[in-house]
């Protein structure tokens, strides 16, 4: 029997109410995650530029297996919701259920893959020296825990998919919070250095996962039941999407790859630890949009699963356009604070070498923000309905191609320095923006008269 709990009336109601509702929790939940992003970033800079130059190559590395997780996590997000919208409890079910164990399969398949690459994979990043030990120190820790994070990432995506935010704002808001009280203890406290700095991550991860494991395998209060049972039709709609998500995901931490190494190119490892620092920062900005975005998967998932063209496009367009307000206001505080900002980074000595070229930086990269709804709300639409191909081709669009060739293009052919990094995607994001939200357009409205005609 289906059990409607408030998350399923709401994904079945009014979709901008919708959109509202279940991107509060997820934004508080992001913005606690992103504190916990800045803190680490804060409380390592302590330790020196190398140390922070030493997280900051390894970050795309970590976003990788963070995209695998996360992959995962939308398709099942995407097949949950769209079960529901069919209406489809024991098709919500299974689909919950394989996730969750492909990701606990996944998991371990990549420790084997990861671990005996990493010091290649950060050496060609351009670590060296101090920097490359650090860098090894810090993640060598991580990998061994990959299984943890993946099923983190993936339950999460599960709660959304039935409209539950809230479970997910509380997993991920104690996970971060730990990991903020941890990060100097282990840091200092304890004297391990960026040692403690991993060690105090995985232990956040393992205690959130806990309190999941207990949701849904104990308590059993969620909407849809685990049990274990393996479905082909299902595991190909997930993977439909989820591949494609990870990729896209995937193809992000690629070009923060690259433009790592652009930075470190055009201005060294004083270069990376700037980008490294303004990127947080900027991701901290992103923070409310990332919330939004995760409704909008799971309520345009919805729609579609009812073949319902006006919800879709109302969820979309309402989501675009409070998200691009959103993005506006950020993008102001940030110019307005960009000085004050800056020294969170750089109060060491020799962080203080960083301090014009941080707050360049960041008045730069805030331009960024009220474009990112167009593309990634679009991207997420196109996830919620199983269109996870065009959510990948947008994002290699916005990414490996629109910002790495206007970056390297700025700092290899005009020559202007550290500084064409950031314009290159400044300029890279709103190129790709534009084309993204048309696209998304033109499939919505194709699929209110599909909808009309009674074509799936």
């Amino acid at each position: 029997m289906e059990r409607e709990t408030i998350g399923i009336k709401l994904l079945r109601g009014d979709p901008r109410k919708a959109i509202v509702k279940l991107s509060i929790p997820m934004m508080l939940a992001m913005l606690v995650q992103t504190i916990y992003n800045l803190a680490d970033g804060i409380w390592v800079a302590g330790l020196g530029p190398y140390a922070l130059a030493a997280i900051g190559l390894f970050f795309p590395v970590f976003m990788v297996i963070i995209s695998l997780a996360a992959g995962i996590g939308v398709g099942a997000s995407s097949v949950v919701s769209q079960k529901i919208g069919e209406r489809d409890k024991e098709g919500a079910d299974t689909a919950a259920s394989v996730s969750i164990l492909l990701s606990i399969v996944i998991g371990f398949l990549s420790i084997a893959v990861i671990l005996p690459f990493i010091s290649d994979i950060l050496s060609f990043a351009g670590a060296q020296g101090e920097t490359l030990r650090l860098a090894l120190e810090y993640s060598v820790i991580l990998v061994y825990f990959i299984p943890l994070i993946m099923f983190n990432n993936v339950a999460n995506g599960v709660f959304r998919g039935e409209g539950d935010a809230k479970r997910a704002m509380v997993a991920i808001t104690i996970g971060s919070l730990l990991n903020i009280g941890l990060d100097p203890v282990f840091i200092y406290v304890f004297g391990m250095g960026v040692r403690g700095a991993a060690y105090a991550t995985v232990v956040s991860i393992a205690v959130s996962s806990l309190l999941i494991a207990y949701w849904m395998f104990f308590k059993k209060d969620t909407y849809v039941s685990f049990r274990l049972k393996w479905d082909g039709e299902i595991l190909k709609r997930i993977l439909k999407i989820g591949i494609p998500a990870s990729l896209a995901q995937a193809s992000m931490s690629v070009a923060i790859y690259v433009l790592n190494v652009f930075a470190v190119r055009a201005g060294g490892d004083y270069g990376v630890a700037v980008f490294t620092s303004a990127w947080r920062v900027i991701n901290f900005g992103t923070v409310p949009l990332i919330g939004m975005a995760m409704a909008v998967t799971s309520v345009t998932g919805a729609a579609f699963g009812e073949r319902n063209g006006e919800k879709l496009e109302t969820a979309h367009l309402y989501a675009v356009k409070l998200g691009f307000f959103v993005g506006l206001a950020v993008m102001f505080t940030i110019l307005i604070f960009a000085p004050y900002i800056a020294r969170l980074f750089t109060y060491s000595q020799e962080g203080e070498k960083l301090y014009s070229d941080l707050v360049k930086a960041l008045r730069i990269l805030s331009l960024f923000l009220p474009g990112v709804p167009f593309g990634m709300f679009t991207s997420s639409m196109f996830q919620g309905v199983g269109q996870g191909l065009k959510s990948l081709i947008v994002t290699i669009m916005r990414t490996v191609i629109m910002q790495v060739v206007f970056s390297w293009l700025f700092v290899f052919v005009l020559r202007i320095g550290l500084v064409g990094v950031w314009w290159g995607i400044v300029l890279g994001n709103a190129t790709s923006a534009f084309i993204t939200f048309n696209w998304g357009r033109f499939t919505v409205k194709h699929l209110k008269r599909n909808f009309q005609k009674n074509i799936v």
